[in-house]
């Protein structure tokens, strides 16, 4: 058996993949990180006699939760630790990704230093749900700074879209929120992240944090 650190990230934002798994081997030593975005593709990369010990499984998915596939994953890979990530901040979505067995869940919205701190909480064999001891850590950012789309070099159109965003919205629910042809939101997407400085969602979400957007 493979004695390298190894994970698996499955987000159906291609670039929010990518930049969770590069985030896991730069910040948390992961020898090796594969990133998918659809359950098709988890399935394929998945080498069953040296499954990866921990998989980062995104809560909302194109076809709705990823509860079926999470219990899935906890009878093929009982071994595998699971760290649900979403932007929804119902208690109830926790509550039910704790009920189905995933060793820990955090908020798309939570500092990275915060989603280290997880990620070392299930390696050492703790769990990692809101309420408990060790995650009570102190809140740097108690207090936010209003901020207009106008203020950060955006359109009006594009603040809308960088706000789904920030919500943890794919495209495609962006699109169809916004009555908007996904290709629409992409190029604008793409405007957003250039303005901004930034490479990825999770660096636009990192950038904005301490702000809120009006």
């Amino acid at each position: 058996m493979s004695t390298q650190k190894t994970a698996l990230v499955i987000d159906d934002h291609p670039l929010v993949a990518r930049g969770i798994a590069a985030f896991l081997e730069s910040h948390c030593s992961f020898d090796v990180v594969k990133a998918v975005s659809n359950i098709d593709d988890l399935w394929n990369v998945i080498d069953p006699a040296n499954p990866p010990q921990m998989i980062i499984l995104d809560f909302w998915l194109p076809d709705g939760a990823s509860l079926p596939m999470l219990s899935q994953l906890k009878i093929k890979y009982p071994n595998t630790l699971i760290l649900v990530v979403s932007a929804d901040d119902d208690i109830a979505v926790q509550r039910k990704v704790q009920v189905a067995g995933a060793h820990g869940f955090i908020n798309k919205q939570e500092s990275t230093v915060i989603f280290v701190q997880a990620v070392s909480n299930l390696l050492s064999g703790q769990t990692w749900f809101a309420n408990t001891t060790q995650q009570k850590a102190p809140n740097n950012h108690s207090r936010e700074l209003a901020v207009t789309a106008k203020e950060l070099g955006l359109t009006a159109r594009q603040g809308e879209i960088l706000a789904l965003i920030l919500n943890g919205l794919p495209n495609k629910r962006i699109a169809q929120k916004l009555s908007l042809s996904e290709q629409t939101v992409k190029e604008h997407v793409s405007g957003i992240l250039s303005r901004l400085g930034v490479s990825n969602r999770i660096e636009a979400i990192t950038k904005l944090r301490g702000n809120r957007l009006e």
